[in-house]
């Protein structure tokens, strides 16, 4: 028997759903919020029963109870440091989430939603690969500072979607391959698969700038620019995420925009396109020594993967490494459902979260 299962992907201004049974799509939705009406909360978890007033009315228009649902899926937001693959959302992860304790960012309200209409639905809740989802080996969480452990933050569901896919093109078990992925959208990061295993990463706030993120800076100079000059923590951190990278330079975050601009001859587009290209093209050379050079393919993903003359000159620098594949756009929705059916159907173990350590990192169990 077919299973209904409903996907939940918040973004800054828009809630994605999609409605699926099976694997085989019904309804895909993408509601936009007014920005006005979601500038009267105080924070992100505050407007989870606004934005569920919206999915659950799409749902009813399109004849949907919310008792047909099998399980409900949400992204995962800024969870503690998991594996990929599937967790059920409970408690621990709620309280997480809610205090915002892993850092403020829309797709924390995915699992708080899911777990809203997986109470009316009398189902279970889950998220699947949670942005912060990594399998590092010890090495790679080393700093120079021994208060600050890596960990890996990086667009993990697209990313590992779109490297199975790939896989299965050319024949191939995701499991046996090498692959490097770079996610390229409001916000850009770039992953390591050796074996099917996410191995290192490289995030939006220790890699490229992007259209509204900052990315990497000498900290020398983000000390003496910043500190000593008494910026609050909050406005840093909003120069860090949202009014960085193109937005700090340009005033927007249409890379669209940018591109024609550049193609009209406006010399600083131009030059700020050219930058942003060749710090994805460094941080995809550093993650290629992770594996030794030993790279069976380069994914190029995102929104930004549309535009072609951008892809091409980041292809033109990596191509040495290994084959260059470029799949625009997103998986993420498909993704998420189709891990929550795995599941339901026994196909693939979920996981629970019991317990958090000081830095972070989480401690699971299979369910």
């Amino acid at each position: 028997m077919q299973k209904l299962i409903l996907a939940i992907n918040p973004g800054s201004t828009s809630t994605k759903i999609g409605l699926f049974r099976d694997y085989e799509p019904v309804l895909i939705k993408n509601i936009e919020h007014d920005r006005a009406e979601l500038a009267v909360f105080p924070d992100l978890p505050s407007q989870k029963e606004f934005r569920l007033s919206y999915v659950l009315e799409t749902l009813k228009e399109a004849g949907v109870e919310v008792k047909e649902l099998a399980g409900v899926v949400g992204r995962g937001g800024l969870m503690p440091v998991l594996e990929t693959g599937g967790y059920m959302f409970n408690d621990v992860m709620k309280e997480w989430i809610t205090a915002e304790r892993g850092g403020s960012h829309a797709s924390n309200l995915g699992s708080l939603m899911a777990d809203l209409v997986a109470r009316e639905a009398d189902c279970n809740a889950y998220i699947y690969d949670s942005v912060a989802a990594g399998e590092l080996p010890e090495i790679a969480k080393i700093t120079g500072y021994p208060e600050i452990r890596r960990k890996s933050l990086s667009h993990v569901l697209n990313s590992r979607a779109q490297s199975i896919l790939y896989a299965e093109k050319i024949g191939k078990k995701f499991e046996d391959l090498n692959i490097i992925i770079a996610h390229l959208g409001g916000g850009i990061s770039l992953s390591v698969y050796e074996k099917g295993i996410l191995k290192d990463s490289v995030g939006d706030d220790n890699g490229p700038f992007s259209p509204e993120r900052a990315g990497l800076a000498p900290l020398m100079d983000f000390v003496n620019t910043f500190f000593d000059k008494g910026v609050e923590k909050a406005a840093l951190k909003k120069k860090m995420r949202g009014a960085g990278g193109l937005m700090a330079h340009l005033g927007h975050t249409d890379f669209k925009k940018v591109e024609d601009d550049a193609n009209a001859g406006c010399e600083k587009s131009k030059l700020l396109m050219d930058a942003m290209g060749y710090n994805i093209a460094k941080s995809i050379g550093s993650l290629a020594a992770v594996v030794s050079g030993k790279v069976d393919a380069i994914i190029i993903t995102g929104g930004l993967a549309r535009a072609k003359g951008f892809t091409a000159d980041i292809a033109a620098r990596v191509g040495f490494i290994a084959p260059v594949e470029i799949a625009p756009g997103e998986y993420e929705l498909e993704a998420l459902a189709a891990g929550c059916l795995r599941i339901i159907n026994g196909e693939e173990k979920a996981k629970r979260l019991i317990n958090i350590t000081d830095d972070g990192f989480g401690i699971t169990e299979i369910v």
